[in-house]
């Protein structure tokens, strides 16, 4: 199995991770210092079981030299473990995927990387035959473009997970790949660092997908995905994709209209058909023009009356990066939004509350001018959004509930 950052959640499902004011952003654990659960604390049984494990190591080819580098300053973290126990899977409306994974900031940020970029992602191209803008999307998604790269031990982190046990091979596995990365020379044991799961870099690789299909674009003699300069990183992102089946000349997909009563029941990854077999069903392309050719399926995961896609080979192979289809299209969208394409034309469905995402973002801004901070309303209510409602409607004598209501929009409306 082809197994990146994704894979690694949920005991190998995936998970969008998602942070910020209301929702945040797409992307890993935020760097910035770290924790005091993040540092090495003593325990007797992780100094076992790493003993243990250097005989191991050294006989599948590990050099005493470079165990011993690597465990220099390594140790047992607790706060990976309380991580890996307390994933908390997020539910997220794709309107909500989309508001995060291509806000203002992530396409105007992604819009001038692109440009910055230009160059080394035109020669990326030409060697791997993945477009700019893709490799671009799947950056500003994995890791804000460079921004959230990670700054845990990556053998502190995955000697500890695999010394936990819950999925010990898996993550000596991990463990085994860093070692090798170091004895290689591609990084320094003080420069390996990443997520508390051990994703690494620009764009997120586990250390086995580094060891699989890292390039060293520039013939330097290192394949370095954790530096400043994201040229590796890059390029071992278009070189996965390549090697997943991308075909260079054709599109991950478009928005689409479809037909008044079109069945939903022939939306979904399982029903496949000709472009033209499409058009002759009536769907048509949402920006106009004709579709284009090749074989494809309708997704609509907001339900036919909401914003779809006609999706074709490219975006399963975007999928192996994570299989999540919000994931999928997220990048998809992101990259039209990179290349001037503006939001969804489509309008989504009010959500459980019977919000629209305006009138999300205007609750929030409400909140915001009441003195209870949600950051920059986005539209999206995640943790803070419900923290503050329920310090305004403890404020006011109202039950304490952290849930949105038209009642209480208009409460704060009216001051």
């Amino acid at each position: 199995m082809r197994v990146t950052r994704r894979n690694i959640m949920m005991g190998g499902g995936a998970l969008a991770l998602l942070a910020g004011c209301g929702g945040g952003g797409v992307s890993m654990e935020p760097s910035g210092g770290l924790t005091p659960d993040l540092l090495p604390q003593p325990n007797a049984g992780y100094d076992a079981w790493v003993a243990s494990f250097r005989s191991r190591a050294a006989s599948r080819g590990i050099s005493a030299a470079t165990l011993d580098t690597a465990f220099r300053n390594a140790g047992f973290l607790p706060g990976v473990v309380k991580r890996d126990r307390s994933q908390t899977e997020f539910t997220r409306t794709l309107e909500d995927y989309f508001a995060i994974a291509a806000s203002g900031e992530k396409v105007s940020t992604g819009r001038s990387k692109l440009r910055q970029y230009g160059g080394l992602l035109q020669e990326i191209e030409g060697r791997y035959g993945v477009p700019p803008q893709i490799v671009t999307a799947v950056w500003g998604m994995e890791s804000r473009y460079g921004e959230r790269r990670g700054d845990i031990p990556v053998v502190s982190a995955t000697s500890t997970l695999a010394y936990d046990g819950r999925r010990a091979d898996f993550f000596e596995s991990q463990l085994m790949a860093a070692l090798r990365i170091l004895q290689r020379g591609d990084t320094t044991a003080s420069q390996l660092t990443g997520s508390w799961a051990g994703a690494m870099g620009h764009t997120q690789f586990i250390p086995t997908t580094y060891q699989d299909y890292a390039v060293d674009f520039r013939g330097d003699g290192r394949r370095d995905i954790w530096s400043e300069d994201p040229t590796d990183g890059l390029a071992s992102t278009a070189n996965y994709l390549s090697r997943s089946g991308w075909r260079r000349g054709e599109p991950w997909g478009l928005e689409v209209s479809l037909p008044a009563g079109f069945s939903a029941g022939q939306t979904g990854r399982g029903v496949r058909r000709s472009s033209s077999e499409w058009a002759a069903m009536g769907v048509r392309a949402a920006g106009g023009g004709s579709l284009p050719g090749g074989t494809g399926s309708i997704l609509a995961l907001s339900g036919v009356s909401g914003p779809a896609f006609l999706v074709f080979r490219n975006y399963n192979v975007i999928l192996r990066y994570n299989n999540a289809e919000k994931y999928g299209l997220g990048v998809g969208h992101l990259s039209d939004r990179l290349l001037g394409a503006g939001p969804v034309k489509a309008s989504f469905p009010p959500d459980q509350y019977g919000f629209t995402i305006d009138e999300r973002k205007d609750l929030q801004a409400q909140l915001n001018r009441a003195g209870y901070d949600v950051g920059t309303p986005d539209g999206v209510f995640g943790s803070k959004t419900e923290a503050a409602i329920r310090s305004y409607q403890a404020s006011v004598g109202l039950p304490v509930t952290g849930e949105p209501s038209r009642d209480l929009l208009m409460r704060l409306r009216r001051g």
